[in-house]
């Protein structure tokens, strides 16, 4: 051993019971994981709520206090270092489990799937040959050929590859899209309502930047689809739409869209990470008609699925249009091992190391199978509708005309309407950063068009709680309304809002040009009447007619499908 080689430790140094793995790594994990558990357990109450209270300084403080310095020089021990840094994320956590963390496609996890991660992480098995993952390869086929048959069952050779999400998913579609259409240059068309991703995935292939199409009411308008596609004619073509929008929820009109296409033989990919999982149940189901004309398909069980992150999934229609990921790696898969029958995990994705996501995935299929999966997803979507009844219930606050998206609810305080359109958008995000700053809710926030078509900020209610109740979101519109009238009598303290945002603001301001502070203190007076009267009952909100007419229509199966025993959580 030269001088420069360390000491290998003894049997009581920190090489001891060190691996998850083996014979005796599970009992290490055993006490290891009631540490975390613990942890976890001790931090909610600790928290008080969805979110830490303070904002972003507080936080930082709070996580330091127990965590720094990250790399001392000499090491505290796996115990007290799992419950410190446990309990600091926990206690500084966004938690989803809570009805009022809402804000996101931020999905509580299921524990028979954070089970499940948990063996797949100390096993660690690294998908890119079979020689590192034997039985997790045929789980992952398994699973992707049943998620393939799921988004195109009248293929005749579909397949599906597990990504890390929808930003993946989508830059492998745009890839193989790209491959297809070669020596051509692909000029990708979508809709302005696409997730980012698609412009990013096109930049980042070198492709034209996407031609943007209008939208009407948040989804894609075919006749401007139908324009756009004739412009580029004698072009490769794909066209993006987006089944389940991030802000609003929305589906586009892929029947339609698919005509369209198929007229101009141009692809299409459906980016349905957040809806693509209405396919678990055959109520909801209809609401994705036209998706079986998607070559390829964006699909999510990070959101509307219940898993940890990440759980994406890319399906295609035919596996042959896989090709192109094919690669070889002698090290990974051998022509000669290949042909003596080790399977090729390689070309089953753009990444090389990569997590046994799709045991998760399994062991909640086979826990709840389609039918358990869709009653969850059924009772989202009907508590959204719920939910949305209770805001249409409360004069101090307005619903997005219109239908609800899935499981979406936009809205905003009355109050906010009082004042010009600048004036009463920055109320609504004030409202939204207070109960950040308290604590007390996560809600989330989207510009969307009003009634009268101008674009509006809302705040967004994204429902994907498999067991929280419309009885336990009534808490949040209290918070709402609270939060709104402080925040707009700030804005109006002064008394007088200026003729230049009235201007601003458009037709629907006052026509002397001016917004009084008086205008604002009736607005907020009319919520703290309304605040006075009786509270809505839990059961009016699901029930009455009133309500439901006002609501408008319902998705096919949101009011008839029976929810799952619901636990009533308390925010």
């Amino acid at each position: 051993m030269s001088d420069g080689t360390p000491p290998i430790p003894g049997p009581a140094g920190p090489r001891e019971g060190l691996v998850a793995g083996g014979a005796h790594g599970p009992g290490r994990l055993r006490a290891l994981t009631a540490i975390a558990l613990d942890a976890l357990e001790s931090a909610a109450p600790a928290r008080g709520g969805p979110l830490p209270s303070g904002g972003p300084e507080a936080v930082a403080l709070s996580t330091l206090a127990r965590c720094a310095p990250v790399l001392p020089e000499e090491g505290v021990g796996p115990e007290a270092a799992l419950g410190d840094v446990v309990r600091a994320v926990a206690e500084g956590a966004a938690d989803p489990a809570d009805p009022a963390c809402v804000a996101h496609l931020h999905c509580p996890p299921l524990a028979v799937a954070v089970a499940a991660d948990l063996a797949g992480a100390a096993l660690n098995p690294s998908m890119d040959s079979w020689d590192q993952a034997p039985a997790a390869g045929v789980i992952e086929e398994l699973t992707t050929a049943a998620l393939a048959r799921l988004i195109h069952p009248t293929a005749p050779a579909p397949d599906a590859l597990i990504t890390s999400g929808g930003t993946e998913s989508n830059l492998v579609a745009l890839l193989l899209a790209r491959e297809r259409a070669a020596p051509g240059t692909l000029r990708v068309v979508t809709g302005a309502n696409a997730h980012h991703s698609v412009h990013r995935a096109a930049w980042m292939l070198g492709l034209p930047a996407p031609v943007v199409v209008a939208c009407h009411d948040g989804r894609i308008d075919p006749a401007a689809l139908d324009d756009a596609l004739a412009d580029l004619a004698g072009a490769p073509l794909l066209v993006v739409a987006t089944a389940g929008t991030t802000d609003e929820g929305r589906i586009d009109p892929l029947p339609e869209i698919a005509r369209v296409a198929e007229r101009h033989a141009a692809r299409l990919h459906v980016d349905a990470a957040y809806g693509g999982p209405l396919l678990f149940s055959e109520r909801l189901a209809p609401l994705l008609a036209g998706l079986e004309h998607a070559a390829s398909v964006t699909f999510d069980l990070h959101k509307l699925g219940w898993q940890p992150v990440a759980a994406g999934v890319l399906a295609v229609a035919d596996t042959g249009m896989l090709a192109p990921l094919s690669l070889r790696a002698d090290y990974l898969n051998a022509d000669d091992d290949t042909e003596a029958g080790l399977p090729d995990l390689l070309g089953r994705s753009i990444r090389t190391t990569r997590r046994p996501d799709a045991l998760k995935m399994a062991v909640t299929f086979r826990a709840l199978g389609r039918r358990g999966l869709g009653e969850l997803v059924e009772h989202c979507v009907r508590t959204a509708h719920e939910f949305g009844r209770a805001v249409d219930a409360r004069p101090g606050l307005r619903r997005r005309p219109g239908d609800i998206g899935i499981s979406t609810v936009l809205f905003r305080p009355t109050v906010a309407d009082a004042l010009p359109d600048e004036a009463g958008d920055a109320v609504v995000a004030a409202v939204r950063r207070t109960l950040l700053a308290e604590g007390s809710a996560v809600l989330g926030r989207a510009r969307a068009e009003d009634g009268d078509g101008r674009r509006r900020l809302w705040l967004k209610a994204t429902l994907l709680h498999p067991d929280a109740a419309a009885a336990d979101l009534l808490p949040l519109l209290d918070l709402v309304t609270a939060a709104a009238d402080r925040a707009a009598t700030e804005a109006g303290a002064d008394g007088v809002v200026t003729g230049a945002d009235v201007d601003r603001a458009g037709p629907e301001a006052r026509a002397d040009g001016v917004v009084t502070g008086a205008d604002v203190d009736r607005a907020v007076s009319e919520v703290e009447a309304d605040r006075a009267g009786p509270e809505v009952e839990a059961d009016r909100v699901v029930t009455t007619g009133v309500d439901a007419d006002r609501s408008g229509p319902a998705a096919p199966g949101a009011e008839d499908t029976d929810a799952p025993a619901a636990e009533r959580l308390s925010p």
